[in-house]
C-alpha cells in the first residue's frame, strides 16, 4: 500500500461536473493498491495518518494530529502510484492492483479512518477524476507499507 500525503489547507474533487468530496485544513490522500496488499497494512497505514503529528503547534513545531486540528482527509484512489516509468516511454501498471482486489482495500481503507474519528470526504474509485488543493507548508510524504 502506498500512499502520497499532502497537508492541505483545503482540497476537493470531482468527477465530471460533480463534487464528489471537498475538505478543509487537513490531507489530500492519494492511495494506491498492489497485488499482496491486506487488511494488516490498511490498519497500519490507518493508524499512521491519524497518528501522524506534522500540524504546528502554539510554537509552530510539528507536534499536532489530525485529530487535534479537527481536520479531515480526503481521499482519491490513484492505482497509477504503483507505475513503473523505469524502461521505455509509457509507464507499466501491472504492479498496481486490479479493481476486484482493490476497491474492498481501498473502501476498507476509509472505514479505518472513519474509525478513528476522523471526518473522511472520498473521491470515485476509477473515475476521471479533477483533484484541486492548496498545499499547505508544502508538506507532502510518502508512506508506504510492505507484507
Amino acid at each position: 500500500m502506498r500512499i502520497v500525503l499532502q497537508r492541505v489547507a483545503r482540497a476537493s474533487v470531482t468527477v465530471g461536473d460533480r463534487v464528489t468530496g471537498a475538505i478543509g485544513r487537513g490531507y489530500c490522500l492519494l492511495a494506491g493498491f498492489t497485488h499482496t496488499d491486506t487488511a494488516e497494512q490498511v490498519i497500519w497505514m490507518a493508524d499512521k495518518v491519524a497518528g501522524l503529528r506534522i500540524f504546528a503547534d502554539a510554537e509552530d513545531k510539528m507536534n499536532l494530529s489530525l485529530g487535534e486540528i479537527e481536520g479531515a482527509v480526503l481521499v482519491v484512489s490513484q492505482f497509477t502510484l504503483y507505475g513503473d516509468a523505469s524502461k521505455g516511454r509509457r509507464p507499466s501498471f501491472v504492479d498496481a492492483a486490479r479493481p476486484d482486489a482493490a476497491i474492498p482495500l481501498y473502501e476498507r481503507f476509509i472505514a479505518e479512518l472513519q474509525a478513528r474519528g476522523l471526518k473522511v470526504e472520498t473521491g470515485e474509485f476509477g473515475a476521471m477524476m479533477r483533484v484541486e488543493l492548496v498545499n499547505d507548508g508544502p508538506v507532502t510524504l510518502v508512506l508506504e507499507r510492505s507484507a
